[in-house]
């Protein structure tokens, strides 16, 4: 940041040079994400009620919480089973801010076939233009306050002490590369801007695709080497006896 800051002053010319050019930056530490299992955001989403639907939205779809927040009724098909994200929400200066998702492009999200139900009976009655999920005051769902409410009480309870609501768009991309999501497909329930992106924050959920594409490697030249065996040789027999007049002896 400091180096774009200086080579925006070089081109205003206020500076010569940009002296943080080319300056190595440390290795940032990464901590280790936390990834559900389907019976912990069960659980977690059971120790949560009535705000359970939150956490199986945002452990399924991978919404990230402002975008949550800001869904309007409007923007669920419930046909196509289709979140569309379109807009986002954050506190500043404790106020709610609506704008655009953070790579400010908008996105449709697949809806797993057994919350449509839930979030049917959730928008029920309500305007096009209303939040889908609001506390009980009906404003905006606020992070801080649902994590101190609800969300950390829920997760010590089950021994989970710490886990956040971000946790749960990991647990959303670890969810769907298990069951055989590439790459293309989680960058595009996410959001991310690109899919080298999503390999570089996911990198680990696709190591078992390398084995399982050796494996489908291995079964594929297994068959074509059955089959060159079962083939080999097979071709007109040229001394057959053709038919023809019967030799009468």
């Amino acid at each position: 940041m400091f180096s774009l800051l200086l080579a925006l002053a070089v081109r205003d010319g206020r500076l010569t040079r940009n002296v943080a050019a080319g300056v190595r930056l440390p290795r940032v530490g990464r901590s280790e994400k936390v990834f559900l299992t389907h019976g912990q955001v069960g659980e977690l989403a059971a120790a949560a009620e009535p705000h359970g639907l939150i956490i199986r939205v945002l452990a399924y779809t991978g919404l990230r919480w402002g975008e949550l927040a800001a869904l309007r009724v409007r923007r669920v098909d419930l046909v196509k089973r289709r979140l569309l994200v379109a807009e986002s929400v954050t506190e500043v200066n404790g106020r709610a801010v609506f704008g655009t998702p953070k790579t400010h492009q908008r996105r449709s999200v697949p809806l797993p076939r057994f919350l449509v139900e839930p979030i049917a009976a959730q928008i029920a009655g309500r305007a096009g233009d209303e939040l889908v999920f609001t506390p009980p005051t009906g404003d905006v769902l606020r992070n801080n306050n649902f994590r101190r409410r609800v969300f950390d009480r829920a997760a010590e309870s089950i021994g989970l002490a710490g886990l956040t609501p971000h946790e749960l768009r990991h647990t959303a991309a670890s969810l769907a590369v298990a069951e055989g999501a590439n790459v293309k497909a989680v960058q595009r329930m996410l959001g991310h801007a690109s899919a080298a992106m999503t390999l570089d924050v996911y990198a680990d959920l696709f190591e078992d695709d390398l084995d399982q594409m050796a494996d489908r490697l291995d079964r594929a030249a297994g068959r074509a080497a059955a089959d060159s065996v079962r083939t080999e040789g097979v071709g007109p027999d040229l001394d057959a006896v053709r038919p023809g007049r019967r030799q009468h002896g």
